[in-house]
């Protein structure tokens, strides 16, 4: 950040008095301006057993499979944002079955929310942000060419889930970059 939205002079950063970490405060009007993580809000949708997946019509990592998810908006609940974002990604409707994954991704400002959710009926498609839109068997999805370490760990909690007809609330971190084989902190509620 370079300058104020308030009045337009230029920012710094530093430690404004009764806080404990840096801010962008501006140096003319004094006016403290926070940024706080981002919550990413989306669907594990399902229909018939089988996983619905979009192919990535953008970056970062264009072309490859995801989990119809995107950033929250303002005035709108999770909830709301991960209906909103399958039917504009996958163009599916869909019930909300509860709060499946929340993973912390620090290094990166973001918190991801994936809801499990049943699809109303069978239609779907490739909204704009998408190529394309499947349905995948459990023992079809393309693990190599999944999008993003949230959308893998939630995807691979889904299918041992499915297996033990139980599906917890799953709390976890991604600090980094895992490399393959590499564990992550996560847990179960």
């Amino acid at each position: 950040m370079n300058f104020c939205s308030s009045c337009g002079h230029p920012v710094e950063s530093r430690i404004p008095a009764g806080d404990n970490r840096p801010r962008y405060v501006c140096k003319q009007c004094e006016t403290i301006h926070y940024q706080n993580p981002r919550i990413v809000a989306g669907t594990v949708p399902v229909w018939e057993g089988k996983i619905l997946l979009c192919r990535r019509a953008i970056e970062p990592r264009y072309g490859y499979w995801t989990l119809p998810a995107g950033f929250m908006e303002n005035s709108e609940t999770t909830e709301e944002a991960a209906a909103r974002e399958t039917l504009e990604e996958a163009m599916a409707n869909v019930k909300l079955a509860g709060l499946y994954t929340m993973i912390h991704v620090p290094h990166i400002d973001q918190v991801h929310m994936f809801y499990r959710a049943h699809m109303t009926e069978g239609r779907f498609g490739a909204g704009d942000e998408t190529l394309e839109a499947e349905l995948f068997e459990l023992d079809r999805i393309p693990w190599e060419e999944i999008s993003f370490p949230t959308v893998r760990r939630t995807l691979e909690h889904f299918v041992e889930d499915v297996q033990r007809d139980e599906f917890p609330l799953r709390i976890s971190d991604i600090r980094h970059r895992m490399k393959p084989g590499e564990a992550q902190k996560s847990s179960s509620r």
